[in-house]
């Protein structure tokens, strides 16, 4: 293929829609198609990268094989492409902002004034069509974060106008909003959705394909409506429902022919019918698990799912190959003591201690180890977790009374016989390297 092709999803309204999960299926259905695709992730916040951010605030870091710490999304990506992803695939207004600052630094810009237009949009034209120039993608899907409408997603916008212009017929871009069921009137309502494509149409973006994320049915009149409200093509309006799965959504989305209506708009040739058949089995068996089992996941940031996003998809995806449905019960580290651990774990059939980061809710993290190690219940530690699990050994077996996560104190410790440690190590299943 000639040039790679670009499609761009937005969101409108307001956030959490799904729009990485829009992206995720849509380009799982190119992939299916035919084609090598990859996503990417626009953030418009300031930080470098989400490493330092609040899982409260943000969800989990997902770090990538190259060990870029990224948004949550890319496991997204990740999960529904079963390829890979790196730095390159997450971009944020602070990487912008640093390396632009940086060439200025070094006099790349010969002495002139550096400005939102052209500098900023041109180093985020250059982030994106990056993965592009590599030759390994016929398509990329580039997901902006934020909402149209947000002032710190203007340079992104304006980025995507500018390569709408330049790319002609190789780019496109897919607008998520929300259409609301107002119970009291008995109505949807598409007027969130009309002001939204205003504020795109505001910014010089023109929507090739709307999706509309909704709690009921669309008719055909209301979808009408949309297109001619909001200047799209009667075919190109679709809608994004409530499904039991995420997995679901590709199936949902090509059953409307979203796929088609985007490879057509692109001037991308249709090889073959999406090849989803392991898709729809792998969803077939998530919905006739007959065997379940109870496992406990401790830890300090529980109240919010999307911090422990990955593990939760990946202890879901286990159970489902494995034909067993997982029922996890998710514990708060700092509510975890030595009094309770047999009321809360002493039913579990597994113990998962997860990651983060600081003193709050270790000891109780250690307290959920020494319970799987003395009731020989399996146990898995991840980052953090596994940490506790060497914090945990040392100071019930090695009798290392005073470890922690940074220092003990030397004049506390026993001798120590190596060898016969090691060996003592290895029954627990830990080797020493």
């Amino acid at each position: 293929m000639a040039n790679t092709k670009f499609i761009f999803v937005t969101g409108g309204v307001t956030s959490s829609l799904g729009k990485g999960i829009l992206a995720s299926s849509l380009a799982k259905l190119i992939q299916a198609g035919g084609y090598s695709v990859t996503i990417q992730k626009l953030d418009p916040y300031l930080n470098v990268d989400p490493g330092t951010l609040n899982p409260y605030e943000h969800g989990e870091c997902f770090v990538t094989d190259d060990g870029a710490e990224t948004d949550l999304d890319l496991g997204h990506y990740e999960r529904f492409l079963n390829r890979p992803t790196s730095q390159a695939n997450n971009v944020t207004t602070g990487r912008i902002y640093q390396s632009v600052i940086n060439k200025e630094r070094k006099g790349d810009y010969l002495g002139k004034t550096v400005q939102i237009v052209p500098h900023i949009t041109d180093e985020i034209k250059r982030s994106i069509m990056l993965l592009g120039k590599k030759g390994d993608y016929d398509v990329v899907v580039t997901e902006i974060g934020g909402v149209v409408g947000d002032i710190e997603s203007l340079p992104f916008i304006e980025a995507v106008r500018q390569l709408k212009w330049e790319l002609g017929s190789d780019a496109l871009c897919i607008h998520l909003t929300l259409v609301p069921y107002l119970a009291a009137a008995g109505e949807l309502k598409t007027k969130p959705t009309q002001h939204s494509v205003k504020q795109l149409l505001e910014n010089g973006v023109q929507p090739d394909i709307l999706v509309l994320r909704t709690e009921h049915a669309l008719n055909s009149n209301l979808k009408h409506k949309v297109a001619l409200f909001c200047n799209v093509d009667r075919n190109a309006v679709f809608e994004s429902p409530d499904a039991k799965s995420i997995y679901e959504i590709p199936l949902l989305l090509h059953n409307q022919g979203l796929d088609e209506v985007a490879m057509t708009k692109l001037r991308l040739p249709i090889k073959k019918d999406p090849d989803l058949e392991h898709w729809k089995d792998q969803l077939n068996r998530l919905y006739n698990l007959k065997e379940s089992v109870d496992i406990a996941v401790v830890g300090k940031y529980v109240e919010l799912p999307d911090a422990y996003k990955s593990i939760h998809e990946a202890i879901n995806h286990a159970g489902m190959v494995s034909g067993v449905k997982v029922n996890i019960e998710w514990i708060h580290s700092e509510k975890l003591t030595e009094e309770n651990a047999s009321e809360l774990l002493k039913d579990k059939k597994a113990i998962l201690v997860a990651p983060g980061f600081g003193h709050r809710g270790i000891e109780g993290k250690i307290t959920a180890v020494k319970f799987a190690r003395e009731n020989d219940i399996p146990f898995l530690g991840i980052c953090l977790g596994m940490q506790c699990a060497v914090i945990e050994f040392a100071r019930n077996v090695l009798g290392l009374k005073n470890a922690n996560s940074t220092e003990f104190t030397a004049t506390d410790a026993p001798v120590i016989d190596i060898m016969e440690e090691q060996k003592r190590l290895r029954t627990w299943g830990i080797r020493c390297v």
